[in-house]
């Protein structure tokens, strides 16, 4: 046991005693603060680690729909690749020939014509003026013309001959040579039937090709054909004529071209 005897060593002990208490509450102060420093800090670590997984987390999910958006391009563009590749190599397998197109071309559009010039002569004789000019005109300016200039002037007169195979035409012109010649009325069907009618209406026939003539017709025909006459002019609603027809079925159409 101390004994403090003298009035000054007490004194100092008292002030020991009373700063003692006082040292360690700030001690224990320091530290409760040290620690919520501490544990701020890692609170904040933690927010820090959260934002940034959630970042990596929505990347990821981005980069998912990223990769079935490619999937599905993938899928639609695939189709349109393989289409593509298979022109292109029918246009590699077209210059693979085009050298031996072009030489066989100006054969086939000799072919044409000679074959258009065969057609319109052994054809009905209707408008047989412009149609021969139209194939003499393909001879005379072959040498004149491009290779595609005459191929579209081929085509095209092979289209006009086609195209008369599909209407009906009406017309006046002149049958016959010499002093029989005479003004008629020319009714065409297609290239089932060639008729004409006098403009009295006492006359007519129908071209037969098989004999290579015209054949008289009867009244009730002559009828007829004036009936077509009126419809072609548009004189008249289209109705059924019965009539004889020029050509033999199996040669009509134009299949035979």
């Amino acid at each position: 046991m101390v004994t403090f005897r003298h009035p000054l060593m007490l004194g100092m002990a008292l002030g020991l005693l009373v700063a003692a208490p006082v040292t360690l509450a700030e001690a224990l102060l320091e530290e409760a603060g040290s620690a919520q420093r501490s544990q701020a800090e890692l609170q904040s670590h933690i927010d820090a680690a959260d934002d940034e997984a959630r970042a990596m987390l929505e990347e990821l999910r981005e980069l998912e729909r990223a990769e079935l958006r490619l999937v599905r391009e993938n899928a639609e563009l695939a189709p349109r690749l393989e289409r593509q590749a298979e022109a292109l190599d029918r246009r590699e397998a077209a210059l693979d020939t085009l050298a031996d197109t072009r030489e066989a071309l100006p054969k086939l559009q000799e072919r044409l014509v000679e074959r258009l010039a065969q057609w319109v002569d052994n054809d009905m004789p209707f408008l047989s003026q412009e149609r021969q000019a139209r194939v003499a005109s393909l001879r005379s300016h072959a040498s004149e013309l491009s290779t595609a200039e005459r191929w579209e002037r081929v085509v095209e007169a092979w289209r006009t001959e086609l195209e008369y195979g599909r209407d009906i035409d009406a017309w006046r012109g002149y049958l016959g040579e010499g002093e029989s010649r005479r003004e008629v009325d020319y009714l065409r069907l297609g290239r089932l039937g060639l008729y004409y009618l006098s403009p009295d209406g006492r006359a007519g026939g129908v071209w037969q090709a098989d004999a290579g003539s015209w054949v008289a017709l009867d009244e009730p025909q002559r009828r007829e054909v004036r009936n077509g006459l009126r419809m072609a002019r548009d004189r008249r609603a289209p109705e059924l004529l019965t009539l004889p027809i020029s050509q033999p079925l199996e040669r009509t159409g134009e299949e035979d071209a």
